[in-house]
């Protein structure tokens, strides 16, 4: 059994006992989150849209963090200019724990 859900402008193909980074979700570790946007649903039929209205997925938060550093480097020929930036995106990682069609 699978679901789709969206939560951070992405979509996410998650199983029971699956461990996913998403977008960095306001809550501390340990706290049961539970993703009510669940576009499908698969078990021994598949479901899409409205038929999976009242369907949510329940995760448990396992930490927050920031992922790996990403090079930005802007630079115009001819000009001499050019511009070295970083950035870390925050992220929280969580286990599905049940998915309740």
């Amino acid at each position: 059994m699978y679901a789709i859900i969206a939560t951070g402008g992405k979509q996410y193909k998650v199983s029971e006992g699956d461990v996913i980074n998403v977008e960095k979700i306001e809550a501390e570790v340990n706290d049961t989150v539970t993703f009510d946007d669940v576009l499908a649903i698969s078990d021994s039929s598949f479901k899409a849209g409205d038929d999976c209205a009242n369907s949510t997925v329940s995760a448990t938060v396992l930490e927050q963090g920031r992922g790996k550093k990403v090079i930005v480097y802007k630079y115009k020929r001819k000009s001499g200019y050019h511009k070295k930036n970083g950035h870390r995106q925050y992220f929280t990682k969580v286990k599905i724990d049940k998915i309740n069609a």
